[in-house]
């Protein structure tokens, strides 16, 4: 069987899928650190362990590593289409292509994916920062930071659709409260609100676009003008949440633990299944893991009815 005239050899494919892999939208390289991982799992200590500069005096005080511990294991993730050969050979007008390029974007937008899905479960039981206690939660304790709480309300007349001035209202506080907040050492964890995001229901997009961007709120002067970069989230089910993140920390929310970068790979003609089933795979592979970060840079945000 000859595919020539389809354009669908398997080096012109993985060519394609790895030029729309690159060209696709993504925010988890900002917002999470990237760990290049040699190991199946990787092991933090030195999560909050940096200490503040001080007068010489006698000499040198060295600080070691604090004895919590957070350990992330590698996962393995794939996707395969199985394509029928006379899908093949009958191919001209490139639907198989499109199929592989949408292939390339559910590959690309993966990571963000689990983002979301650590924030949604980020104030659940199981879901764990490196201090213990849930990522999202009003009892942050490390070292001598003392009680701590990353997990705010808000009032709304309506929870899942709030006003520009609710939302500008929540921003605030939001803002304030992770300016506030403080590492094991007892010192201030956010220098400024330089590199902040806010993470909504795609319901909410429009109202804190308006909230951030415009010029004047209600006659007012907003003073939020340009504070946050505003993305709706798709995977964000919950109306009435969302979430502020600081993204220019060396450490940020989310630690994206590096294995194994996305490969692509195709069984064709030449292979058993292409031999016995006239099956023609095509499928992605990689190893990696997405997990909590300083937990001192998010912020969860829950509208509730006033």
């Amino acid at each position: 069987m000859s595919i020539i005239n389809t354009g669908l050899l398997t080096k012109g494919l993985r060519s394609e899928f790895l030029n729309r892999l690159g060209s696709v939208q993504t925010y988890f390289q900002d917002w999470a650190t990237r760990i290049a991982s040699t190991a199946d799992r990787e092991t933090y200590r030195w999560l909050g362990t940096v200490p503040q500069m001080r007068e010489w005096g006698d000499g040198r005080l060295a600080r070691g590593m604090r004895t919590e511990s957070y350990s992330v294991e590698n996962l393995k993730y794939e996707a395969t289409l199985e394509v029928d050969r006379d899908e093949i050979a009958d191919d001209q007008t490139g639907q198989i292509r499109i199929r592989i390029a949408e292939l390339a974007e559910r590959a690309a937008t993966h990571k963000d994916y689990l983002i979301a899905q650590l924030l949604i479960n980020g104030e659940t039981s199981g879901f764990d920062s490196y201090d213990g206690v849930s990522f999202f939660n009003d009892a942050h304790v490390s070292g001598d930071s003392g009680s701590q709480d990353n997990k705010l309300t808000a009032t709304a007349a309506n929870k899942d659709d709030p006003t520009v001035e609710e939302f500008k209202a929540a921003l605030k506080a939001a803002i304030g409260a992770m300016l506030g907040l403080k590492d094991d050492r007892g010192q201030p964890m956010s220098m400024s609100a330089t590199g902040l995001a806010c993470i909504v229901p795609t319901s909410m997009y429009f109202t804190a676009l308006e909230a951030v961007n415009a010029t004047v709120v209600q006659q007012t002067t907003n003073v939020l003008q340009g504070a946050a970069r505003v993305v709706a989230f798709p995977w964000l089910t919950d109306l009435s949440k969302w979430y502020l993140i600081k993204t220019d920390g060396v450490i940020r929310p989310f630690i994206f633990q590096d294995r194994e970068p996305i490969e692509f790979t195709a069984l064709t003609e030449a292979s058993d299944e292409g031999f016995r089933r006239e099956k023609f795979l095509f499928g992605v592979r990689a190893r990696y893991r997405v997990a909590y970060g300083y937990w001192q840079y998010a912020m969860r945000s829950d509208f509730v009815e006033s």
